[in-house]
């Protein structure tokens, strides 16, 4: 493989792919923020306008864990080309169709559903192809020019750019959000190169049925206490992190009084966090070791839901949202590193959309017991309850992340049966 300066240092095969998903998200960010103003624009019910948000979530319940097990079983760089067209198409429809007044709300959660459905496949593709685009002790790099890369643009830019777009004309931030896709296929096309996961037993597997091979990876998932332990936190972070940010605009009117500019310029303090610490994510965890950037994460999320349920200033919460946001960017370095590390390839894809899975599945939950728990013991009810959370899976997992287990899987490469040979 021929490595080069491009991208830090992480050669041209990993720039093309790196800029195939920062181009995706901020497409993706586009239409997330255009789609809720276009269904609140033809309705004022509020069960329709929160039915998009449902949409978008319902194909990571339904379609993680199949995805996973195509990405297993195909050329990835292929299946994320063939999503990208799909999508392209998709939202080529829907942006005609709002430009010549002959879309509806029905339309634009069909396609919603369409993108959301392709975005899980290709996240999962892209983190499969990774370990075989970059060296082992470049992937805390890698994760994090990507995590940063999604952050500034999903996070930062989509937003006051969706908006704007929308303001110019409705149908403009999908069609945007078409060419981002259009322009990420071709980059990841220039890639080239084999990425099936094992090419020598793609047709035994292929008679397999779907429900084995979801079950392997589970069980495989099951078996190892370091990914196992991560994902179960992963999922129990997310309902306590969502069911806290579902009603972050009550607590901020209520307690902060903050207006609109002001709660927004509180999710750019976490952006920002987030942006820095991928940045700086490879350095820092080396510095600190992985071990104890999890453990630190681990109290950094339960200071955060203290700051929120305890705090009246501005100030004190702003900078608890700066630090979980580089929390975070570096807790996903090292969660998808150390998965990429142990995970053997034949298995990357459906160990990755396992924890997609449960991730979306904590986010959906936490969305419904945030509006649950303020609506009958007070609006920092679900801060309170994310403190407690977060203090007890950090006591019940300290141990699990010992210098000792973290280290050898630094150490030792998973089984390797044939590594797809990519093109620069």
């Amino acid at each position: 493989m021929t490595q080069d300066n491009t991208a830090a240092g992480l050669g041209t095969v990993f720039a093309r792919l790196w800029a195939a998903s920062t181009l995706s998200a901020l497409g993706s960010g586009l239409a997330t923020v255009a789609a809720p103003l276009f269904v609140a624009s033809r309705t004022d019910d509020p069960l329709v306008v929160a039915a998009a948000s449902a949409v978008a979530w319902l194909p990571w319940l339904l379609f993680a864990l199949p995805g996973g097990v195509l990405v297993d079983r195909m050329d990835r760089r292929r299946l994320m080309i063939v999503i990208d067209l799909v999508r392209v198409v998709a939202l080529a429809v829907l942006a005609t169709a709002i430009m010549t007044g002959r879309a509806g709300v029905v339309l634009l959660y069909v396609v919603l559903f369409v993108v959301n459905t392709g975005e899980i496949v290709f996240r999962s593709a892209s983190q499969a192809m990774l370990p075989t685009v970059v060296p082992r002790h470049r992937l805390e790099r890698a994760n994090g020019w990507l995590g940063g890369g999604t952050t500034l643009m999903n996070g930062m830019l989509a937003g006051p750019l969706g908006g704007f777009l929308f303001a110019l004309s409705a149908g403009s931030p999908f069609l945007v959000n078409a060419v981002t896709y259009a322009l990420s296929a071709v980059l990841v096309a220039l890639i080239g190169g084999d990425f099936r996961a094992a090419a020598t037993d793609s047709g035994a597997r292929s008679t397999r049925s779907m429900r084995a091979e979801i079950v392997e990876g589970l069980r495989w998932l099951a078996h190892q206490r370091l990914l196992r332990t991560m994902a179960v936190l992963i999922g129990l972070l997310n309902v306590t992190l969502t069911a806290a940010l579902a009603v972050l605009v009550l607590l901020a009117a209520e307690r902060l009084r903050l207006g609109s500019v002001g709660y927004g310029l509180l999710f750019t303090c976490m952006a920002v966090g987030g942006v820095l610490g991928a940045l700086l994510g490879d350095r820092l965890i080396a510095w600190i070791s992985p071990t104890w950037t999890i453990r630190v994460g681990l109290l950094i999320e339960a200071g955060l839901h203290l700051a929120l349920a305890a705090s009246r200033s501005t100030i004190v919460v702003g900078i608890a949202l700066f630090a979980f946001g580089v929390h975070g960017a570096l807790w996903n370095i090292v969660a998808n590193s150390l998965r990429q590390r142990l995970t053997p390839p034949t298995l990357q894809g459906r160990v990755a959309s396992t924890t997609l899975f449960v991730a979306a599945g904590g986010n959906c939950v936490g969305a419904l017991l945030g509006g649950l728990l303020a609506a009958r013991f007070g609006i920092t009810a679900p801060y309170w309850v994310g403190l407690v959370v977060a203090m007890g899976v950090s006591a019940a997992t300290w141990r699990v992340f010992d210098r000792a287990a973290v280290a050898r899987a630094y150490a030792d490469p998973p089984p390797v049966e044939q590594r797809p040979t990519p093109v620069p």
